[in-house]
């Protein structure tokens, strides 16, 4: 009687299979570490150091406000460049010249001053010149008044006129001052002690508003005070009226230029 006799291993295709399954757990084992693992797996030594990057430049503002000044700078010189051409060209052309005032009489016909008020009547005569050949002024309405010291004694006013090239023009007119009040806080005693001393210091002071043309071009209006200061009147006496020496007396002319809440 035969005996049969039974292979103790696995088949080929289950060893086969076995060792497929031990080589995947060993490259498993070589990509994925088992626990515990060390720094080195931990951190991947692999990987390159790592190094600090510089922070970023930044723009330098300096260089940019040094240009902005530089051409800020150009742009004014060229500005004042083409000003100073344009005003040397101008005057070569008009050749202009300021109009003039000067007082030609001054008579004080009534001067009666109380502690409360003052009675004042002035009859004023101006001239006024243009030197200009190819510039005309316009005045508006001219508002005179006359002041000894810092007080007024008389006010009056000069119609608006076209003062025309090369023109005198005669102006004249009456200022005078009513029986109205003075103010509280007003100090009269410097124009009575004028008034004792029978010689009285006036000021005439003018103010209106001018404009110019030139050839077609007119220009905009322009305040302006005229101001002609160091007359002496003496008080008159009865109904004879006094005549002021005016001989030696000069008129300024200023320009009124506002600026914000000044005005120079």
């Amino acid at each position: 009687m035969n005996d049969k006799v039974y292979p103790s291993a696995k088949p080929a295709t289950a060893n086969g299979g076995a060792a497929a399954t031990d080589g995947a757990a060993a490259a498993n084992g070589a990509s994925n570490p088992s626990f515990p693992a060390n720094k080195a797996q931990l951190y991947n030594a692999s990987r390159p150091a790592y190094r600090p990057q510089p922070p970023p430049r930044r723009r330098h503002r300096r260089g940019c406000c040094c240009c902005c000044c530089l051409w800020t700078s150009l742009l004014i010189l060229l500005i004042l460049l083409v000003t100073a051409v344009a005003g040397v060209v101008f005057y070569v052309m008009y050749r202009p010249h300021r109009p003039s005032f000067s007082v030609e009489t001054l008579q004080l016909s009534r001067f009666n001053l109380t502690d409360r008020s003052l009675n004042s009547a002035f009859n004023l005569t101006l001239t006024a010149r243009n030197p200009n050949k190819k510039i005309t002024y316009f005045y508006d309405q001219i508002n005179v008044k006359i002041l000894s010291g810092d007080l007024a004694v008389g006010d009056g006013s000069f119609p608006a006129f076209t003062h025309g090239r090369k023109n005198v023009t005669t102006l004249k007119t009456v200022v005078s001052s009513s029986t109205t009040p003075f103010p509280a806080d007003t100090d009269i005693s410097p124009l009575k002690s004028s008034l004792k001393k029978q010689s009285l210091p006036l000021k005439i002071q003018l103010d209106t508003k001018v404009r110019m043309k030139v050839g077609k071009i007119k220009t905009k209006n322009l305040k302006i005070r005229v101001t002609c200061d160091g007359i002496k009147v003496s008080t008159p006496t009865g109904k004879t009226a006094t005549v002021a020496t005016t001989s030696h007396v000069k008129c300024k002319i200023d320009p009124r230029i506002k600026i914000i809440k000044w005005t120079i």
